[in-house]
């Protein structure tokens, strides 16, 4: 095996690449291999520069630490979308092409086997596989969605270099089977991605385990619970569950009798909108019961 030595990884996957047939899968690798290589062509990243691994919906790029990691991700944020929309608007429905981008940093070696191997591969490859990426595709009017490491971000996104606009990257933590991984994700975090294989918390926007209202969030009232008193509450006894939760109407018969049909209420009120009512109440008319009105 080699020393290990830096590389930016830039890492390109095909979405729902195995619910196409073989001409399909074929075409759409072509198409993989000309928007990658367009994009590394217009950062102007020599091909000396890079070493490609090939991975069937998915392509690896190790690329020299010396080529500008900022024309990567100008090239990727700017130039990859308009080559997709390019590509889709004359392709038919069955060979619309959508990707899923990561760019990392990190040590990496070649084994005897031309294989590579560093933990910051593996994380890189986490991140692409990520259900959160996942669902950001799915969400976006483009056909791309990117991801950065969070080395990248510190090194280069959060300077807000020309046509990489920090503020366009949210931070969100990713689990894996390596445990928690901090990337950013260009865009919008998409809703509800609490999935264990892909948690997102937009720790920039509300703090870790806040509600996603806000600070003013409470839980929902437990509907088991019952009013014992204007500001007391219990639980409902065992063969009580789903009495009104606290603060709801409560209907105090007082030994009166309830019917129901079409709207009429006698003996005491007190209060029937917050909740006492006290001698009998019909919902009807009182013909209906056999009475006179």
């Amino acid at each position: 095996m080699t020393d290990p030595v830096s590389r930016t990884i830039l890492l390109l996957d095909i979405e729902r690449y195995s619910d196409r047939d073989d001409v399909e899968q074929a075409y759409l690798r072509r198409m993989l291999y000309d928007v990658t290589d367009r994009a590394l062509e217009t950062a102007g990243i020599d091909e000396t520069l890079r070493m490609r691994a090939d991975r069937g919906d998915s392509v690896m790029e190790l690329i020299d630490a010396n080529a500008p990691v900022t024309a990567l991700l100008r090239a990727l944020l700017t130039g990859v979308p308009e080559q997709l929309r390019a590509v889709n608007r004359m392709a038919s429905r069955s060979a619309q092409i959508r990707l899923r981008g990561v760019v990392a940093g990190g040590y990496v070696a070649v084994d005897r086997h031309d294989g590579w191997v560093g933990s910051d591969l593996n994380h890189a490859c986490r991140l692409l596989d990520a259900a959160l990426l996942r669902a950001a595709l799915r969400e976006r009017a483009d056909d791309f969605a990117l991801c950065v490491s969070d080395s990248v971000y510190t090194g280069v996104v959060r300077h807000d270099h020309p046509g990489v606009p920090a503020a366009a990257f949210h931070r969100v933590t990713v689990d894996s089977k390596n445990g928690p991984l901090t990337a950013w994700l260009h865009g919008p975090v998409p809703e509800g991605s609490d999935d264990r294989s892909g948690d997102s918390q937009d720790h920039g926007d509300r703090g870790a385990g806040e509600a996603p209202g806000g600070s003013g969030a409470r839980p929902a009232p437990d509907a088991s619970a019952r009013t014992d008193g204007p500001h007391r509450s219990r639980p409902a006894p065992a063969g009580q569950r789903g009495a009104p939760a606290p603060g709801g109407p409560v209907l105090d018969l007082s030994g009166g009798t309830v019917s129901f049909g079409g709207g009429y209420v006698a003996g005491d009120q007190h209060g029937v909108s917050g909740g006492r009512v006290t001698g009998d109440v019909v919902m009807g008319t009182k013909t209906e019961r056999g009475e006179r009105p």
